[in-house]
């Protein structure tokens, strides 16, 4: 099966490698009682984790703790390796609202033991991404957007990415001198403070203000 984003344009295009960024809001970092990392913290979700707009997050039954985290996602354009900050503008396709559906309780495991956090982070459909809007509607600069997040109405995250401790050109400089970043990869660049748990039968309806939705059933 072929993952596909879906422009607001009409446009198509393979989804790729999913780079996420951890702990890039510092008072998520406090709520997960930690503290900002002097480095990145960088992990991937697959492909088959993407589901569209309208679709259903599948919970594994290996977890009793999966949790909501919304995110700005940045999808990559073209081929790029070892690009400057002042560059990064250049290699943007699109920007959309996202959720890492993340199993807490797998994840907290993994970090006590020292284990990586694939299963927490990149089982099938953790990765609902709405539709995505042009970079060229933007000119030739990365906006600061409105992000939230309601959870069966109710508002559970709420932010502007300025408040990111590492903002958009330098994640894709750093992304792409480590990594190398290929069109159809994209970013999900961190989560504010507000995570919670979500369970079968909810409704989560996440925006990037004034651009674009993305609502999907938890089944």
């Amino acid at each position: 099966m072929i993952m596909e984003y879906e422009f607001t344009d009409g446009r198509k295009m393979k989804v790729g490698t999913m780079f996420c960024v951890g702990q890039n809001y510092s008072k998520h970092a406090q709520e997960m009682g930690s503290e900002v990392p002097k480095d990145p913290i960088i992990f991937l979700k697959p492909p088959i984790a993407y589901i569209p707009d309208g679709g259903k997050v599948i919970l594994p039954a290996i977890s009793n703790l999966p949790h909501h985290e919304v995110e700005l996602v940045v999808v990559i354009g073209k081929d790029c390796d070892d690009v400057s900050i002042d560059d990064a503008v250049k290699y943007i396709a699109g920007y959309a609202v996202g959720l890492d559906i993340t199993l807490r309780d797998i994840q907290n495991k993994a970090k006590k033991d020292g284990h990586p956090w694939a299963v927490a982070k990149g089982f099938r459909t953790s990765a609902p991404i709405s539709r995505i809007v042009p970079a060229s509607q933007f000119a030739d600069e990365i906006p600061f957007f409105v992000l939230e997040l309601k959870v069966n109405d109710d508002m559970k995250q709420f932010t502007n990415t300025r408040e990111m401790e590492r903002n958009v050109a330098v994640l894709i400089s750093y992304l792409s001198g480590i990594f190398g970043l290929r069109e159809g990869d994209c970013i999900f660049t961190g989560t504010p403070e507000g995570v919670g748990e979500i369970k079968h039968g909810d409704r989560l309806h996440a925006e990037l203000k004034g651009y674009i939705t993305l609502d999907v059933s938890i089944k």
